[in-house]
């Protein structure tokens, strides 16, 4: 049915720590609604105490991550008694507060945090964080070397304004006209010493700029000219590696609000993010830093049994420094370990941080990647119309040095693809799909702390054979190295899919590399280079894909069917392996259950059988015409029965045109039989 279509990578939603939000959907299920303490836990909100406020909204904050207990909450008006919570007199009361709201929304879904919105919760959210804005400076200044407790707030805030924008549309247009760029832009800004919660205002900014020309509308000189400092400071460590990329990412959304005169050259700083970030090589890194953390836990335990010598001489000291420790919380986190619950990988594993911190950065990479080379998006026609508003608004430095609109479609997609092949964006890409090697596996494999670490590597790899799909259906052969690498390339897809005893079953990578190797498929048969896949990979490829549930899945693999055929329809000798093709496709055209995976099937016998005595000879024994006639008025009727009400307007228009092309192909093949 046509070259697969490009289409933009949607973020799935994750919380500052890069776990996602329904991760925590998975808690124990044996709790009936009858065991949830909400009424109780929100009655303890009133409570003149601040200590037991504190501990009602911790409490919530723990509960609420069990989703069967969120009902509960939301039918005793939990948003609006919690609301109030944000500009409590108390700081510690604030951030538990701002805490159990977001994680409230995290483990809800899109449905409680549009009931969030419309409960009004952004009205208080907006007024925590223009108040801790206005407390960054003076809060550092009276802390000194300790954390700074309004920054905690901040992050809590944030993060729930993240999540309510991530999945309501009227968040995004109350964050529009809030003025709460500006205080997500000075939460960024405090990268210097407190990357956490820089952080989670790149995540925010990166939600709420993609698809939204009312903000960027409103974009100004200082707004990009932090995102440009974020992005081209250097510290090292991977929770900055992620912070730039994210900001990179940023800066990519907001490119219709990017200078004429500086364009080339932020692109360029984008890319070489992504690219420092994919050079990284999480199979060696991984490894690592598991070994720093038993290194440190070792001389932990050492100096603990030092100070436990110390204690029994001096024990009034060692008091004092118990009572400081849950104090000593890194970014801002002032509350006692029993009552942080507002982070979901625990405090002190910064090692495990730093590795989630890498595979995030890694696979938001790999999406920007993504998005940047798909020109297809409607809002890609507006660019020059968008940008070419604002020009009073900018200012002559950094990446505001005037303004004009940025590139056309057309002339962004030889910019990119510049700059991408500049920076070996390809090639790393590639490197990416192959599987962490088995110390990193094994490694998270014997912590059950890092054991979710492997579900992330996987997920890197299925999101570089989707890059590499766009990459491959956006760029021609010879930017992509020519025949050998392609060639190259087409071997390391089969090794994947091929390499185990049998197919995976994961249908998130089953998807991304069948994607993957449809594009290839097609660049090689254009290029008349030689297929590398054998017929008998080729029918256990097939008869994986129809088992599997996803459409796109069976699409792509009869796709490929079609694209070899075709391809050995111009050899000699090929009879046989084109009719055990025919026949496959047959059958999917005849039994799937969904009409475009039917027409895929139907549009690749077309172009398998369209031409050549080999392919005339296998149609002949495999009385394709009989076949065919039988089945186009099933296809017809059910296209009539099924179309208008279960699939696009898009789809349907291909659908009809296969109807017609396959009256033609039946008298096409009745001609042949008469030969």
């Amino acid at each position: 049915m046509g070259k697969s279509k490009t289409t933009k990578f949607k973020r799935p939603q994750f919380n500052s720590i890069g776990l996602p939000v329904n991760a925590v959907k998975e808690a124990d299920e044996e709790h009936d609604e009858e065991s949830c303490p909400a009424a109780e836990l929100l009655e303890k909100l009133q409570s003149p105490s601040a200590d037991i406020r504190e501990f009602a909204c911790a409490s919530i904050s723990r509960v609420v991550q069990q989703s069967q207990a969120i009902p509960g909450f939301l039918q005793r008006d939990a948003v609006r008694r919690l609301g109030p919570m944000l500009l409590d007199g108390s700081v510690a009361v604030r951030e538990t507060a701002t805490g159990a709201l977001r994680n409230l929304s995290a483990c809800g879904g899109q449905e409680v945090c549009e009931d969030m919105v419309r409960h009004d919760v952004m009205t208080p959210l907006t007024a925590l964080l223009r108040e801790c804005c206005t407390g960054f400076d003076t809060a550092a200044v009276a802390m000194k070397d300790q954390s700074n407790p309004v920054e905690g707030v901040a992050n809590e805030a944030v993060n729930l304004l993240w999540n309510l924008c991530e999945s309501s549309s009227q968040a995004v247009s109350l964050f529009n006209k809030s003025g709460l760029l500006d205080m997500v832009v000075q939460c960024l800004e405090r990268y210097p010493h407190n990357v956490e919660l820089s952080i989670s205002a790149a995540h925010c900014l990166h939600t709420v700029t993609e698809d939204n020309p009312e903000l960027l509308r409103s974009m100004n000189a200082a707004v990009l000219g932090a995102l440009e400092k974020v992005l081209l400071s250097s510290q090292p460590g991977m929770a900055h590696i992620l912070l730039r990329t994210l900001a990179a990412g940023t800066v990519w959304n907001m490119k219709a609000s990017l200078p004429a005169a500086r364009q080339a050259q932020t692109l360029n700083a984008v890319v070489a993010t992504l690219s420092q970030c994919l050079d990284l090589d999480a199979g060696v890194l991984i490894p690592e830093l598991r070994r720093a953390e038993e290194a440190n836990h070792r001389n932990t335990a050492a100096v603990a049994e030092a100070e436990q010598g110390e204690a029994a001489v001096e024990p009034a000291e060692e008091e004092m420094d118990e009572e400081d420790a849950p104090m000593k919380k890194k970014n801002g986190k002032t509350t006692k370990v029993d009552t942080d619950f507002s982070d979901l990988l625990p405090r002190g594993k910064e090692e495990l941080r730093e590795a989630t911190a890498l595979l995030t950065a890694q696979q938001t990479s790999l999406e920007i990647i993504v998005n940047m080379c798909c020109s297809d998006d409607p809002s890609d026609d507006e660019w020059e119309e968008e940008s070419s508003s604002d020009e009073s608004d900018l200012g002559p430095d950094g990446l505001c040095d005037g303004l004009s609109g940025l590139m056309s479609p057309l002339c962004l997609s030889a910019e990119v693809q510049g700059a991408l092949i500049n920076h070996g964006i390809p090639e790393k890409v590639l490197n990416k799909t192959s599987f962490p090697r088995e110390e990193a596996t094994n490694v998270c494999q014997e912590n059950p702390s890092w054991r979710s670490l492997s579900k992330r590597m996987q997920r890197v790899q299925s999101r570089a054979l989707t890059c590499l799909h766009s990459i491959l259906s956006t760029m021609d052969a010879e930017s992509l190295g020519g025949e050998a690498a392609l060639q190259g390339a087409a071997q390391h897809l089969s090794s994947l899919v091929f390499g185990a005893e049998e197919i995976p079953k994961d249908e998130e990578f089953l998807e991304a590399v069948i994607s993957a190797m449809r594009s290839l498929l097609q660049i090689i048969a254009s290029k008349n280079i030689s297929q590398c896949m054998t017929p008998q990979q080729l029918m256990s490829l097939s008869e994986a894909a129809t088992r599997c549930d996803v459409v796109s899945v069976r699409v792509n693999a009869v796709a490929i069917l079609g694209i070899t055929g075709s391809t050995l329809a111009k050899e000699k000798g090929t009879v046989e392996t084109l009719q055990m093709i025919g026949n496959a496709l047959l059958q999917v055209a005849t039994r799937d259950s969904d009409l475009v995976v039917n027409g895929e099937a139907l549009d690749a016998l077309f172009d398998v059988f369209a031409d050549g005595e080999e392919a005339e000879m296998a149609a002949k024994n495999l009385n394709l015409l009989p076949a065919l006639k039988a089945l186009q008025p099933v296809f017809k009727a059910k296209i009539r029965k099924e179309g208008r009400g279960k699939y696009s307007p898009q789809q349907l228009c291909v659908l009809d045109n296969i109807k017609i092309n396959l009256r033609r192909f039946i008298g096409y093949l009745e001609k042949v039989v008469k030969k």
